[in-house]
């Protein structure tokens, strides 16, 4: 779960038809087989070690711009996934959910530095949410630094290449391809999939349940200039009126939309969620979508673009016994885990 969605904020958001793909064509999830190709073996992954200074331990260290105290500081990347963690799960969560989100951060920091560059200068990686992952030093505990422990020097590969590490809070049931969810215009990556994702009902902490269920299900409305600027963000120029028609042209295998007509023409889902605002528009795994009395009205499932881990789901799992391990196997197919250090 993301930090930002208990105060009611969605933090990050950082899919094309795959055959055994473990969803049905609407959404719901079905008996899930072992993905091809899980134990894959990497002898080296590719990561940018020349890049990077290391300590007398052979960790990497990095330079972390902190908005919040406007400089960039010096710290190993164990001690900024720390921080992430802290930022992106509940500090109290099962720790087997903890350790794989553990995972995906330190792969996410290291992918991020090998193919991109920081808006911040003489800095590797900020803890702007707009250009990387959640941060909060200050929510750091024993249970945060036992997870980044366990999983020192642990990173996903993909072939011998360090994936896209994506997660979001909750799929709504199933997660999608990156095509679909992200509106992704390379290739799709071979380690994305479209699955089951093993989300609870609810939970035990009161906190935790009323987050759960702002995950779960979500109604919006935005006034229809809002909805107009948004499409005009995207080089559609279109008048709307209380007669214009919204639909649904196309779905990926989990349901979500992956293409919506407005007034006949066009648009991209996840395009299209970015623009009108992540924490309105949840998700693009929609319900309803309609407008009515001068209002665009939508209701849908879940929280996040859905591709990659589902925080809820690495909760689940974890309460149910799986591993870190498991956990992140379960949403990425074709994929290794190996220590780097």
């Amino acid at each position: 779960m993301l930090r930002k969605i208990l105060a009611g904020l969605l933090t990050l958001a950082l899919g094309f038809s795959l055959t055994g793909c473990a969803c049905s064509a609407h959404g719901s999830p079905v008996p899930e087989a072992t993905p091809e190709g899980t134990q894959v073996k990497a002898n080296n992954v590719n990561w940018p070690k020349d890049k990077l200074k290391l300590n007398n331990e052979g960790v990497p260290t990095l330079r972390v711009y902190v908005v919040e105290e406007e400089t960039a500081r010096s710290m190993d990347i164990e001690t900024y996934v720390e921080g992430v963690l802290a930022g992106e799960m509940k500090n109290n969560w099962p720790l087997e959910a903890l350790k794989a989100q553990a995972i995906l951060a330190r792969t996410f920091v290291l992918k991020f530095i090998q193919d991109k560059q920081s808006q911040y200068p003489d800095a590797d990686i900020s803890t702007a949410i707009e250009e990387a992952q959640a941060y909060a030093a200050g929510d750091v505990n024993e249970r945060i630094r036992q997870a980044v422990s366990e999983t020192r020097g642990l990173v996903l590969s993909s072939n011998g290449e360090l994936p896209y590490a994506w997660f979001h809070a909750h799929s709504g049931g199933a997660t999608e391809l990156a095509s679909v969810g992200l509106g992704w215009d390379d290739p799709e990556p071979g380690y994305t999939q479209c699955t089951g994702s093993n989300e609870p009902d609810t939970v035990a902490d009161e906190a935790d349940a009323q987050a759960l269920r702002e995950a779960q299900n979500w109604v919006a409305e935005f006034p229809l200039e809002a909805l107009e600027n948004a499409l005009a963000q995207l080089g559609k120029d279109i008048t709307l009126t209380e007669s214009s028609k919204l639909s649904i042209a196309e779905r990926g295998d989990s349901g979500r939309a992956a293409t919506i007509l407005v007034d006949g023409v066009e648009v991209n889902a996840a395009n299209l969620r970015m623009a009108l605002g992540s924490t309105k528009m949840r998700s693009t795994l929609l319900s309803t979508l309609s407008i009515r009395d001068g209002v665009v009205r939508m209701s849908g499932k879940g929280y996040g673009h859905g591709v990659g881990m589902s925080q809820w789901g690495a909760y689940g799992m974890a309460q149910t016994g799986k591993t870190a391990e498991e956990i992140v196997m379960h949403y990425f197919r074709n994929v290794t885990l190996e220590k780097l250090w």
